[in-house]
């Protein structure tokens, strides 16, 4: 079950009234449910029907929470991209010390990857491939979180700068050069996932990055 659209807590849950808990375990069956078929079949060879057959629910109670397929599917990727987003603030702010809170920051990535593997490899194959459709809206919410989490790397690598750690350089220019390097390795690591378990990459685009951002 994706936790990112259930309150924090199993605690929290249980105190929610019953139907708002049945609703919400539905909604999670059912989005399950699509990732799973839009991962064997693709996005465009997947019915709203065949989810609601696969999920044990009728079409009805699909629509009650998505008005199409197309909302379910930008529904499962920007609730995956949100619950990122707050894991890797959560990896900023927890370290005061800016390099510490940099490779906590790569380390969480590299986490976060692994746990929602399924997730990425449909928005490269679908968002960032054929699925046209939705992607003018659907590419400027996920520029904005991309946007917040540059900003968010800045102010750390601003930090930085002004404790000497690191050298004065562009902050932003320092975010979007990190960022670019874990992209392209993640990219990488998405071909053979198995071996890259065994292999932590993401070290070596730290150690490559940070050894050229320390102050000497």
């Amino acid at each position: 079950m994706n936790p990112s659209t259930l309150p924090e807590g199993n605690g929290e849950l249980a105190r929610l009234p019953r139907k708002e808990r049945e609703n919400l375990r539905q909604r999670e069956e059912i989005l399950d449910t699509a990732l799973r078929l839009f991962s064997e079949k693709g996005y465009h060879n997947v019915s709203m029907q065949e989810i609601a057959k696969q999920a044990e629910f009728g079409v009805g109670t699909i629509y009650k929470f998505f008005s199409n397929k197309q909302d379910l599917y930008r529904i499962l990727i920007m609730e995956t991209a949100e619950k990122w987003q707050r894991a890797v603030f959560q990896a900023l702010e927890q370290e005061r010390d800016p390099f510490q809170a940099i490779k906590e920051y790569i380390a969480v990535q590299r986490e976060l990857f692994f746990a929602n593997l399924p997730v990425v490899r449909l928005y490269y194959s679908e968002t960032k491939g054929a699925c046209y459709s939705m992607r003018p809206g659907f590419d400027q919410d996920l520029l904005k979180l991309r946007d917040e989490r540059i900003k968010k790397l800045g102010s750390v690598f601003e930090a930085g700068i002004k404790e000497r750690v690191f050298r004065d350089l562009d902050p932003n220019h320092m975010s979007l050069a990190l960022h670019g390097i874990i992209d392209a390795f993640l990219y990488r690591m998405m071909e053979d996932p198995a071996r890259f378990r065994k292999r932590d990459e993401l070290s070596d685009a730290a150690e490559i990055f940070l050894g050229g951002v320390m102050n000497k």
